[in-house]
């Protein structure tokens, strides 16, 4: 080792930190090192990293998304649940008016209606004047595309 190119080493070095004002020694080539911030106040060590976050906004931003699609779920189940509702009148099923129509004048104006009595037999509902078998086709179709569970009648009636 050469003399005289090395600095001094001081084994008793002060540590100060700036933003908390903690001292401690170590040894250092610097009699005194001023740091701005150290383990006592640096929110890794100090645990206090969730408020950083807090004050930027991160987790309120998140809570917010997350609501959003809390709140997208419950409206497209509400929606699916309102598709197959025996309560959805028959005038939504976007049948011509002639069915519709016979369908209103013999008082079965919902789904739900249509259903009941279709479950007492397709005889039935063919008897509703003005509402023929291509009319209870169409409708069942349309029915069955929405999602409707329809009774199943094991009489076939005669056209």
């Amino acid at each position: 080792m050469k003399q005289g190119i090395h600095p001094t080493y001081y084994t008793d070095a002060k540590v100060t930190c700036a933003s908390c004002g903690t001292t401690w020694t170590t040894g250092s080539t610097k009699q005194e090192i001023r740091v701005e911030i150290c383990s006592n106040c640096h929110p890794f060590f100090s645990g206090e990293q969730a408020r950083i976050i807090d004050i930027e906004g991160q987790v309120d931003r998140f809570y917010k998304k997350l609501q959003v699609r809390q709140t997208f779920v419950e409206e497209k189940k509400s929606r699916a649940e309102s598709k197959i509702s025996p309560k959805r009148p028959i005038a939504e099923l976007e049948l011509t008016a002639r069915p519709v129509a016979a369908l209103e004048k013999a008082g079965i104006t919902e789904v739900g209606q249509f259903l009941a009595k279709l479950g007492e037999g397709e005889a039935s509902v063919l008897a509703i004047e003005g509402f023929g078998r291509k009319s209870l086709i169409d409708i069942k179709k349309k029915l069955r595309a929405l999602g409707y569970e329809l009774p199943e009648t094991t009489e076939t009636p005669a056209a």
